[in-house]
């Protein structure tokens, strides 16, 4: 995968696969350290030790669709090439926690890509799901909530062609403000620190 935004849609795929109802994905972008952070917490339904450290192991899959899992070793791979690392935290009946760390600026780190548009395919394929995402750079951050969404939107469904245009392009805008401020594109993990919140034109006119 050339995006890292298509890891994060392999990996929730299979956090809605292993039965999960809620989803944290959080971008976190420290330019002073030269580091981006991915971190995607869910309660699914876990994995045991065994399988937690063989989780970055190609030939090692809880998907039945398959008997190769490619998700997490690939994007270990993708990790490791640029000068970070990836881990597993999984507990059975507890869910599971996916932390990656990326050099930004390695000349082999995969580009964030298109996550906006990850997002709101996930929010739409998914309408019950509760999927939150923040993106930090550098203490500041924007949030989004699926839940959150649901509520303004009054019944609409997130699945309808011009609600996900307007999520996509909300979104988007959140990530460019935050960026332009003084950071570069995100990292994920589940816990934010206290930051500058981030509320883009979009938001405003959810409320109206």
């Amino acid at each position: 995968m050339k995006e890292i935004a298509l890891h994060v849609l392999d990996v929730v795929q299979n956090s809605i696969e292993a039965g999960a109802t809620r989803v944290g994905v959080t971008v976190t972008e420290d330019t002073e350290r030269d580091l981006l952070t991915i971190e995607i917490v869910d309660n699914g339904r876990g994995m045991p030790p065994d399988v937690t450290g063989a989780a970055t192991d190609p030939f090692v899959t809880t998907r039945r669709t398959r008997p190769v899992g490619l998700g997490l070793p690939l994007l270990a791979l993708a990790a490791r090439q640029s000068g970070g690392s990836l881990t597993v935290d999984s507990r059975p009946g507890e869910g599971t926690r996916v932390l990656v760390t990326f050099r930004s600026g390695h000349v082999d780190r995969p580009p964030l890509g298109d996550m906006a548009l990850t997002l709101a395919c996930l929010m739409a394929a998914n309408p019950t799901l509760d999927l939150d995402y923040v993106h930090v750079r550098d203490g500041r951050e924007f949030r989004v909530s699926s839940a959150d969404l649901r509520s303004r939107l009054d019944g609409v469904s997130l699945g309808n062609p011009a609600v996900f245009a307007f999520v996509r392009d909300y979104i988007r805008a959140g990530i460019r403000e935050v960026s332009n401020a003084g950071g570069t594109e995100g990292q994920a993990r589940g816990t934010m620190g206290a930051g500058t919140s981030t509320e883009p034109a979009g938001d405003r006119a959810l409320s109206n």
